[in-house]
């Protein structure tokens, strides 16, 4: 059984950057493909940026550009470098990870075979 825990969240003014963590136990992060979802306030639950095993990657268009997915598979940790925040980035942020898929597919589902319990970002001034 693959267990997830977030941490990094916080309070970030805009225009700033964070960098959450997402360490697994109980079985390598080797086999999964692995992405980070969102979700505001409000609104359906979006994903954010997905890796595969080889290191493809998938971003939305909202973060391409700001934000960028990397794995560590000696730590067994993944990690989301968030850069150039905004408001509108405020929202709880989950690592999910499926045995079997691709990046386009897993950030484009919010059903995954293992989710983190989330940490909370809050961009304001």
């Amino acid at each position: 059984q693959l267990q997830l825990v977030e941490s990094g969240g916080g309070l970030v003014q805009p225009g700033g950057s964070v960098r959450l963590s997402c360490v697994a136990s109980g079985l390598s992060l080797d086999y999964f493909v692995i992405g980070w979802f969102r979700q505001a306030p409000g609104k359906e639950r979006e994903g954010v940026a997905c890796i595969s095993s080889a290191g493809s990657t998938n971003y939305a268009d909202s973060v391409k550009g700001r934000f960028t997915i990397s794995r560590d598979n000696d730590k067994n940790t993944m990690y989301l470098e968030m850069n150039s925040l905004k408001p509108e980035d405020t929202a709880d942020y989950y690592c999910a990870a499926d045995a079997v898929t691709t990046v386009e597919h897993m950030c484009a589902s919010s059903h995954h075979d293992y989710w983190g319990q989330g940490t909370q970002v809050t961009v304001s001034s």
